[in-house]
């Protein structure tokens, strides 16, 4: 027979006889392949990413302009409407209103149209009325205001309210300079709102000079012609960089072209932060007054350092892990190649050695002496041993000479370990059983055919764990002449088994301290599921013990909230079917501690004989699921008085129009203005004004319904928007507040008053007609002497 049959490949394909440092060469390229794939896989996955967070930051900057750019026409449009529908404005009452109105606008101002005929009686009246050096003027071409030439039309801004601490222009002639009186005639044309191409503006600090002029034309009702006109003087830089990070941590590059002019469009206003290197941009038009504006936003060096790719990171590891397992691979294949040649080697010794002993020992001691990894250990009746196989001598550490004929097998064995044995057999059978046939006895009988675990011991003292056979042996004629024990060393089978109960214990401990649940789940080939593991986690989560689910996997659904079942059902059957990370949010409706809400994922593998399996974590979530809803309150609540801000008024404002326009219906609003605020601030402080705004607040909300939402829009303006509430009711509830809030007195200040205005829905108007007809309700009362409620019809 062949000493060399057919060797088993490596790795299945590989011959035992290639070269380790091939079999290396081989991991390493297909380590490198792999890595490869991976980087590239992971580099698409990152500027897919990468893309969207920039589409994401560029809608959000888009929007912030463009509602900064509506917010300004809508104020400047209020101003238009407030000299519109009063006879003359004070030039106090121009500065009480124009106040508010300058955040993010460099300056507000009103300029009268004077004829060339009319320009001295004019200039002496507003002297005459407070302003002893007011004059016409014009710049000169130092950039310096300098007297008006004749003319025979000026329009002389005659009230300003402005944020420079250079003071208003009082008296500058809009017509003296062509950009502006461009804009003026645009107005006029129009009827409506313009805005001017970028200029220099007058009177303002060097840092927020660049800008543009926005205006409107003031015409009083049933007239043609404008008799003069406000603007708003917006610098750019103000405008737009108001409440954005500053350019170190801005992500964005913005950039804003005038698309006026046709041969060469200008830069209206550029960030501060240079763009980084990027295929990344996006460029939208928006719309100011009568001129379109092109936004070029590109990724500045803040966003590229904030998203950097992980590539690099993946490319090193996946090398520096190729490189390992190729060199374990070496070693392992080198080693046993060393092994194979040494195992042949020892093999052709053996056999050799076998051929000598055949013609003197026969076959049988030639078998015993092969067998190395076992010990063959014969006795005679008394227990005498009469062969100890080379096996036994290496396992023991004794040689055959000192054994045979002078020591028992009961000499081999650990004395404590008969003893026990012994004891234990006597009690089973109700008799004596020695200790030198305690070995011997197995299942009921007396040389037993039965394998047990016993201890020898060697030569030297040590023990040695044993998995033991003892057997009769019998002669030719079937008498029973002594024992044979057969002896496999099973000290790394033990060793193998305490580290795997280690293991076990390990695992446990880790999954104890984990602020979760680990978990295997599966979904066999018919969709019927269950739970592989699940640690002590789970008990806290779905308030079930992991031996309960281990028997029924359903048990967990029975925890879910019934709204998400189906939606949780749903997603593992789609993660089963594209073997696609599963990850979802959803509420568990506990026995003990109620609703809360938990987060798991797992990543999914396809089972060889069909079927899915999942490995997962999953955690509680309620804290965090709190902390969002907190954050969503304190995003549409004032800080000052603890109702509710703009924002939530718009928000619940749009819901509304769309309920009545959809379904009919009733819908109100109630503004009010704080009378004369200005002069309790001025007189008292703003801590008092604040205590004021507070107690107003206190006295309103007591007297409205659970339906209404009552809101600040800012400084001393709220708005109570009334639901399924049509025009006399609101009427009446108006009429309650203000009487409410006349017959409480405030501390320190003493009575406060306020102006209402009220208006009703109408079938086809829109949320800014609803609120402008309450604005001018509010107007209304301000021009009856305040302290009353009007309602618009």
């Amino acid at each position: 027979m062949s000493l060399h049959p057919v060797r088993p490949k490596i790795l299945g394909f590989i011959s035992e006889e290639v070269s380790a440092w091939l079999v290396a060469l081989l991991v390493l390229l297909a380590g490198g392949i792999l890595t490869g794939l991976l980087a590239w896989a992971t580099l698409n996955e990152f500027h897919q990413q990468l893309r969207q967070r920039f589409q994401l930051l560029t809608n959000e900057r888009y929007s912030r302009i463009e509602e900064r750019f509506e917010d300004q026409e809508q104020r400047l449009d209020g101003l238009r409407r407030f000299f519109s529908n009063s006879e003359s404005v004070s030039r106090a009452e121009f500065d009480g209103y124009t106040q508010p109105l300058l955040l993010r606008t460099q300056a507000y101002s009103f300029a009268l149209k004077v004829s060339g005929a009319e320009r001295a009686t004019f200039e002496q009246r507003v002297r005459d009325d407070g302003l002893g050096d007011f004059t016409i003027r014009e710049l000169n071409a130092h950039g310096e205001l300098q007297l008006a030439a004749p003319r025979d039309q000026y329009v002389p801004v005659l009230y300003s309210q402005t944020q420079s601490k250079l003071g208003s222009p009082l008296g500058y002639d809009l017509l003296a300079q062509p950009m502006r009186r461009d804009t003026l005639m645009r107005a006029d044309q129009l009827n409506n709102l313009a805005v001017s191409q970028p200029l220099h503006l007058v009177s303002t600090e060097p840092s927020y000079a660049r800008g543009v002029l926005l205006v409107a034309p003031v015409i009083h009702e049933g007239e043609q012609q404008s008799f003069g006109y406000v603007a708003a003087v917006i610098s750019m830089r103000q405008l737009l960089a108001d409440g954005l990070p500053d350019a170190f941590h801005d992500y964005l590059s913005v950039r804003i072209l005038d698309l006026s002019t046709n041969d060469q469009h200008e830069v209206l206003f550029e960030s501060t932060n240079e763009p980084a290197p990027s295929d990344l941009s996006a460029t939208r038009l928006l719309r100011m007054a009568d001129h379109d504006y092109q936004v070029d936003i590109l990724p500045s060096e803040a966003f590229m350092q904030a998203n950097h790719s992980s590539v690099g990171s993946i490319v090193i590891l996946g090398g520096l892990l190729s490189v390992l397992l190729s060199a374990l691979l070496y070693v392992l294949v080198s080693q046993r190649q060393r092994a194979v040649r040494m195992v042949e080697q020892r093999t052709e010794e053996l056999h050799a050695s076998e051929q000598e002993l055949r013609g003197t020992h026969g076959q049988l001691r030639g078998v015993l002496n092969a067998a190395t990894q076992v010990a063959i250990i014969a006795t005679d009746l008394r227990g005498v041993i009469s062969t100890f196989n080379p096996g036994a001598e290496q396992m023991l550490g004794y040689s055959s000479a000192d054994v045979i004929g002078h020591m028992t097998l009961e000499n081999l064995h650990l004395p404590r370990e008969l003893a026990t044995r012994s004891a234990e057999l006597s009690a089973r059978y109700g008799k004596s059983i020695p200790t030198c046939h305690a070995m011997l006895v197995e299942g009921g009988e007396v040389g037993g055919h039965e394998a047990r675990e016993w201890t020898l011991v060697r030569s030297d003292g040590s023990h040695l764990p044993v998995n033991m056979l003892a057997t009769p042996v019998l002669d030719e004629q079937g008498l029973w002449v002594g024992h044979l024990a057969i002896c496999i060393d099973i000290t790394e089978r033990k060793r193998v088994h305490e580290a795997l109960a280690a293991r076990d214990v390990l695992l446990k401990k880790l999954s104890a301290h984990v602020p979760g649940g680990i978990y295997q789940f599966k979904m066999e080939f018919d969709g019927r599921f269950s739970v592989i593991y699940a640690s002590d986690g789970i008990r806290e989560i779905y308030e079930l013990e992991p031996d309960v689910l281990l028997l029924n996997a359903e048990a967990i659904f029975t925890r879910i909230h019934p709204q998400d079942t189906t939606r949780v059902r749903a997603s593992i059957r789609e993660s089963a079917d594209n073997l696609s990370p599963w990850r979802e949010e959803y509420r568990v409706q506990l026995p003990e501690r109620g609703l809360r809400w938990v987060r798991g994922e797992a990543t999914p593998e396809e089972l060889p004989g069909g079927g899915v399996l999942w490995h997962g974590y999953i955690s509680d979530i309620s804290d965090l699921k709190r902390v969002e809803e907190e954050l969503r309150a304190l995003s549409v609540t004032d800080s000052l008085t603890g109702i509710h801000n703009r924002r939530y008024f718009q928000e619940r404002l749009t819901t509304e129009m769309a309920r009545v326009e959809r379904g009919g219906g009733e819908l109100s609003v109630i503004m009010l203005d704080i009378d004369h605020f200005k002069r309790i601030n001025d007189q008292y402080g703003h801590a008092v004004g604040d205590r004021v705004l507070q107690a107003v607040c206190e006295r309103i909300g007591h007297r409205l319904r659970r339906t209404d939402v009552f809101c600040r829009l800012g400084g001393e303006e709220f708005m109570v928007l009334c639901p399924d509430i049509d025009g006399e009711h609101a009427h009446m509830l108006a009429v309650e507040l203000w009487q409410g809030l006349r017959g409480a007195p405030v501390d320190v200040v003493g009575v406060v008053t306020a102006s209402f205005g009220i208006a009703s829905w109408r079938t086809g108007e829109g949320a800014d007609a609803l609120l402008l007809r309450a604005d001018s309700g509010v107007y209304a009362a301000k021009q009856g002497g305040r302290d009353r409620v009007e309602q618009m019809s």
